[in-house]
């Protein structure tokens, strides 16, 4: 599945004579050569076989076949690299996805927004409290998040603590699949012990009754084991933001004659750092990885014909995503035209949807947060509007955690403004906690059967 030939022009480093936005600013080259230097001699996170095999997922989906899952934090913590943390993390994922497919009646695949989620985009470079201006806070890769001089100084060490914890997370979750955690005819190991209080429980509970009745009475009736229902395919996936990072990790690979980015499966490029000709793009477009862009309000159809022949020159199904991320008040305005230049275009894309980074705002305290009925009025409007044009929503992608947070308001249980301090535990964005993300799952389900 993988380009065949490598391009013109390309090496891992060629994005460095670009212009290149959200990079950090270190003071002391050497150290910074010397963690990209030892950070490039480590071994990979992931393997070239792993992320051809998530191609292929890719295609799939975009031919409406599979649908795709992906979500996690806005912004992972060094600090949170636990295991109670990446189990709550992956049981959410789990849920959501045994919904989906009871509601889809089609395979899921599961990417994890995890394992490298580390460095995170600013609107401006410095920020200013009490008189006193610092860096920004670029995540954890970058710097530390406290407003003092020593925290927000950027620091190259954290290149390798990132790796460290990228590589912990993934191989902890590796583990977990490998030894049934995901078998489909245990979804009790999935239980959130806080989720038993959800008004969304007993809907979720007669879910996993109904498929266990099935697997059981499929496995009755032919004699032998569903062997596809023990474990699940999954695949990390982060923004390609730090290119020192990503370059340090990427790796030629002998037997498909390509370069692979193996600090994740699927990376992907952020809005504010998708110019056709700045160094995101270039470095992405070197890779064999499957690869996403965030398409956002901005964008026109020259843009986007642009930017799929720079990045999917073969037309490969499955090498290129557009994540669009409009808002709940621009998206029937703005997603026709968006499908219609790719389709004039004749470029061959993955749609996905993320109802989250379109619909932040600010409480009238100064918290973000997102509104709940804006997420699913987003969503529901993408899959009326692919539907309505012919074309193929093939995923959601979103911002959420397994933890009991307070971050976007509305949900089952209507949390309000004043909700939100009780409970507010993101560094950069807010998430769907646990019982909001179960109920964006079931609407999910709903909305494609419509």
């Amino acid at each position: 599945m993988a380009i065949a030939t490598q391009l013109e022009g390309w090496s891992p480093d060629s994005w460095q004579r670009r212009t290149t936005l959200q990079q950090p600013q270190y003071r002391d080259r050497g150290a910074l050569e010397r963690a990209v230097l030892a950070l490039s001699r480590l071994p990979p996170i992931v393997v070239s076989w792993e992320i051809d095999e998530l191609h292929r997922h890719l295609a799939s989906a975009q031919r409406g076949e599979t649908f795709i899952l992906q979500g996690g934090d806005c912004a992972e913590s060094l600090d949170d690299c636990s295991s109670e943390r990446i189990v709550q993390q992956l049981k959410i994922l789990l849920q959501m996805s045994l919904v989906l497919v009871h509601e889809l009646k089609k395979p899921i695949i599961r990417v994890g927004r995890l394992a490298g989620q580390y460095a995170k985009p600013r609107s401006a470079d410095t920020e200013t409290k009490d008189g006193v201006t610092l860096p920004s806070y670029r995540g954890d890769i970058v710097n530390r998040a406290p407003f003092d001089a020593v925290s927000r100084e950027p620091d190259p060490e954290l290149l390798l603590r990132g790796y460290e914890r990228a590589a912990l997370t993934l191989n902890f979750v590796r583990a977990l699949i490998d030894g049934g955690f995901a078998d489909l005819h245990h979804p009790e190991y999935w239980d959130l012990e806080f989720m038993r209080h959800s008004p969304k429980y007993e809907d979720y509970k007669r879910i996993v009754e109904s498929l266990s009745d099935s697997l059981n009475f499929f496995e009755s009736i032919t004699g032998r084991p569903v062997h596809d229902a023990q474990r699940v395919d999954f695949y990390a996936s982060h923004e390609g933001l730090h290119l020192l990072y990503e370059q340090a990790q990427t790796r030629y690979i002998q037997r498909t004659g390509r370069w692979y980015n193996l600090s994740t499966h699927l990376p992907w490029i952020g809005v504010r750092t998708a110019g056709i000709e700045h160094g995101h793009v270039e470095y992405f477009r070197g890779i064999a990885n499957p690869i996403a862009v965030k398409v956002g309000p901005a964008a026109d159809p020259a843009y986007l014909k642009e930017l799929t022949r720079a990045l999917n020159p073969g037309n490969v199904p499955g090498r290129l995503t557009l994540i669009h991320r409009l808002g709940a008040k621009d998206i029937a305005a703005k997603l026709p035209a968006l499908i219609d230049a790719v389709r004039a275009a004749g470029a061959e894309v993955l749609w996905v949807c993320d109802p989250m980074h379109g619909n932040t705002e600010s409480t009238s305290s100064g918290l973000k947060t997102r509104r709940f009925d804006n997420i699913l009025a987003e969503l529901e409007t993408a899959f009326r509007v692919h539907a309505s044009m012919g074309s193929q929503l093939g995923g959601a992608h979103l911002e959420l955690t397994g933890d009991n947070v307070t971050e976007c308001t509305g949900g089952a249980r209507g949390l309000s403004d004043g909700d939100l301090a009780r409970a507010y535990r993101s560094t950069v964005d807010p998430r769907l906690n646990y019982e909001q993300a179960l109920e964006v799952a079931m609407r999910i389900g709903r909305y494609a059967r419509r």
